[in-house]
């Protein structure tokens, strides 16, 4: 076994009734292999595992050499963006419904995770995003995303109007539902239903998407990841920005929404079979009658 596994870190959707099989039996497995297991402490409460190791999740990433995510997609995010600054690998094991970053089979995870821990796997890097929200000039709100960042209307439902400016360029002006500024990930996401291009997550790069936009003219681009793109918000009746769908900050007019590549990524861990295409092919049903 590779030393850098020794620790083993499990972490769990701890409201997910599925959870109370499926991560006793991986603990039990890992223990067994010689691994030390910590169980992220809301999870391990949760389930009842009271004779187990646990650890809060800042304890998890200055602790443990890798991490095994299981629950959705979701789960996936949200802890990605906490571990991040960590530099900790990520298995995740599928116990949701889509499984692009989860795509472990909770079926075979034990088969899969012996072959990663004996070094048989496949390695990425993903982006993230990084925003900033200015008001006057000043940082009002910091957050990271995984998938997207989305500058969108609010609760009234009314258009809103922004300006796009990349690298201290004009781009344009539009009148919109919003915009999702997607990374490679999150192109499968909320971008792909708004008519956004698949780009491969190893790509060095992130997409804008309109959204609902009100002119024929708009168009998704695709920008280097280095870019920074901001969006000064120029009339709305209320706006917010959502981040990965789980974080959210209302927006005012006169304010800018700054977007960059952030400073860390994540590092994803595949079984040694993984195949991007073949996980495009199965989940949107390409070649499939419907």
């Amino acid at each position: 076994m590779p030393k850098q596994f020794k620790t083993i870190a499990l972490i769990g959707k701890y409201d997910s009734p599925q959870m109370a099989g499926t991560l006793p039996q991986l603990a039990d497995y890992l223990q067994k292999m010689g691994c030390e297991v910590l169980i992220a402490h809301n999870t391990a409460d949760q389930l009842g595992l009271l004779n187990q190791s646990t650890a809060e999740l800042t304890e998890i990433g200055e602790r443990a050499d890798l991490a095994v995510v299981l629950g959705g997609d979701g789960t996936m995010l949200s802890i990605a963006r906490m571990l991040v600054a960590h530099d900790i690998p990520l298995v995740g094991v599928n116990q949701g419904r889509l499984g692009f970053l989860t795509d472990v089979p909770a079926e075979t995870m034990q088969e899969s995770l012996a072959a990663i821990l004996a070094g048989d796997y496949v390695a990425e890097q993903r982006l993230l995003l990084n925003t900033q929200i200015l008001r006057g000039g000043e940082t009002i709100f910091n957050a990271c995303a995984f998938n997207d960042v989305v500058m969108s209307k609010g609760g009234m439902g009314r258009l809103i109007e922004f300006e796009a400016v990349i690298d201290g360029e004009f781009v344009y002006s539009q009148r919109s539902d919003g915009l999702v500024i997607a990374t490679p990930t999150g192109s499968t996401a909320y971008a792909l239903s708004a008519g956004g291009p698949i780009l491969h997550p190893t790509l060095e790069a992130f997409v804008l998407v309109p959204i609902c936009a009100h002119t024929l003219a708009a168009r998704p681009i695709v920008v280097n990841s280095h870019s920074v793109v901001e969006l000064q918000l120029k009339h709305a009746d209320d706006a917010r920005v959502h981040f990965d769908g789980q974080r959210q900050f209302d927006i005012q007019i006169g304010d800018t929404v700054r977007i960059s590549r952030a400073p860390n990524a994540i590092r994803l861990l595949h079984p040694k079979d993984y195949s991007y295409y073949s996980t495009l092919r199965e989940k949107l049903y390409w070649g499939k009658k419907l």
